[in-house]
């Protein structure tokens, strides 16, 4: 063989750039994303280890949200999305006044690859100062559809909606007293 012949990679200028996101709420509905996101892409499924799922917002709405708990895991939708997607995403999250981004590495399960591998992916996160509150029926129903869509458990989620349902009784009676 030729010693001048080398190997030529492609190129990747026509690729757009993408990043991994991770959903655990209503961006779990693969129709919603469709909508919302176009250039998103389904890549698979993990879990963020030691956090837990919660109804959290203001008095215009409460919505899930994820926070420390030791032991509890959150189940989350893989996608790449493009940075049209990401501003899109931005928007409807009310970032960074409603919610904030965070940086997390997560070992998922990559279906395009069918195998287990580690990525670093951006997660949306309330701030923690917003109360419990209670989701409305549509939103909740959003949020099981998103999880039919993945097969994930939905107990999470019906146990989130009693935590808060028990959170917001007993925000209101410290008001009373």
């Amino acid at each position: 063989m030729d010693g001048n012949w080398k190997m030529v990679k492609p190129e990747k200028k026509n690729r757009p750039k993408v990043r991994y996101y991770l959903a655990y709420g209503s961006n779990l509905n693969m129709y919603q994303m469709l909508v919302r996101c176009p250039g998103a892409r389904r890549r698979g499924w993990g879990r963020i280890e030691d956090y837990e799922l919660l109804y959290k917002g203001s008095k215009t709405g409460s919505y899930l949200t994820i926070e420390p708990k030791e032991g509890a895991y959150v189940p989350v939708g893989v996608f790449t999305v493009t940075p049209e997607d990401e501003k899109k995403l931005d928007r409807y999250e009310g970032f960074p006044r409603f919610y904030y981004k965070k940086e997390v590495k997560i070992r998922m399960w990559d279906q395009v690859l069918e195998k287990h591998r580690t990525v670093t992916a951006f997660v949306y996160i309330m701030h923690e100062d917003r109360p419990f509150g209670v989701p409305s029926p549509t939103y909740v129903a959003t949020c099981m559809e998103g999880y039919g869509d993945f097969e994930f458990d939905e107990q999470l989620l019906e146990d989130a909606f009693s935590r808060s349902i028990t959170e917001v009784a007993r925000q209101e009676e410290e008001d009373r007293a």
